[in-house]
């Protein structure tokens, strides 16, 4: 069977693309492997009537819509994407299997690059965060830091903005040299710096207990902040041939449509700042470009078999 759709994803995006395509009528498949970056975190926030329920719910709940209409759930990732013959793409899966489908969305997100700071992968997603919008309300009025990272001016924003969750903040620039104008602002914000560079996290009972910099003491925190490195999981797009926009990432106009006829992206895979919210947005906004452009070449069939019969299109 050919799908008009094939969704390479199902996080929120991927999801929510495929109930707005299952509800249009179209035919279409999510491959997914169950492996979304936000997995570490207990809890989701900031997704409205869905705040505080664990990230699992919101896909179980998502893929029971999606099957209520007709769409078709795969079990395991897309390994690869090819042209096929006479039009279309077919969708490779990692068990073998090989999906054709008139169009594509991928909505595979982005992997986190986690400074090499001993102790902050193992607290990734508990006392290690990221996202002040998702996890500050949580650590609110606690003794929070922010660790430096390679994107400096993320960094010094990012400890800037936590300061709102909090009265005490401790900026650990770690390998960031600050000039006398980024001291001054963060100093006059209220927040404390500590020079050197971090060491490790202290863990207690599987807590994070604080940091220590250098030989010195420890200074407790009970949350971190840190940026990691964003890096697009777009290998499927690149194979594809879609450009890519001067920061790397790939290209997309405001539906998620790319360079390469019939292909579209959403999600984090084409947007690092995209929350759940604006991700499944993204998602509802490529499910309906995506139904306007199959819409597009099904009235043209029509017309050259009307033209060539004078029967109308069927179904």
């Amino acid at each position: 069977m050919e799908y008009d759709v094939v969704v390479a994803g199902g996080g929120a995006a991927g999801l929510s693309a495929a109930l707005t395509l299952a509800r249009a009528g179209r035919r279409v498949a999510v491959a997914d492997k169950g492996e979304p970056r936000n997995s570490p975190a207990a809890h989701l926030h900031g997704y409205l009537s869905r705040d505080g329920v664990p990230p699992a719910e919101l896909l179980r709940v998502g893929r029971g819509e999606i099957a209520e209409y007709g769409g078709e759930l795969c079990a395991c990732a897309v390994t690869a994407v090819r042209h096929a013959d006479g039009g279309g793409f077919v969708a490779e899966l990692e068990n073998g299997r090989h999906l054709p489908a008139r169009a594509l969305l991928v909505a595979t997100g982005l992997r986190d690059v986690l400074p090499p700071v001993p102790g902050v992968d193992r607290l990734w997603g508990s006392d290690v965060l990221h996202c002040p919008y998702c996890h500050g309300h949580e650590v609110r009025g606690g003794p929070i830091g922010v660790l430096g990272g390679e994107n400096r001016p993320f960094s010094i924003h990012q400890a800037s903005l936590v300061r709102q969750w909090s009265q005490d903040v401790v900026f650990f620039p770690h390998l960031i040299e600050l000039d006398e104008q980024e001291r001054e602002r963060l100093l006059a914000r209220g927040i404390r710096i500590v020079e050197g560079p971090v060491e490790r996290l202290e863990i207690s009972e599987g807590r994070l207990a604080g940091v220590r910099v250098g030989d010195g003491p420890v200074v407790p925190r009970s949350a971190l902040f840190v940026g990691p490195r964003f890096v697009p999981r777009d290998e499927l797009l690149t194979g594809l041939g879609c450009e890519t926009a001067a920061d790397g990432w790939v290209a997309v106009d405001g539906s998620g449509r790319t360079s390469v006829p019939g292909v579209w992206g959403a999600g984090n895979v084409v947007s690092e700042a995209a929350q759940l919210a604006s991700a499944a947005g993204q998602g509802m906004s490529a499910g309906i470009a995506l139904n306007h452009y199959l819409l597009a070449e099904d009235i043209d069939s029509a017309v050259a078999r009307y033209r060539a019969t004078g029967e109308p299109a069927a179904g």
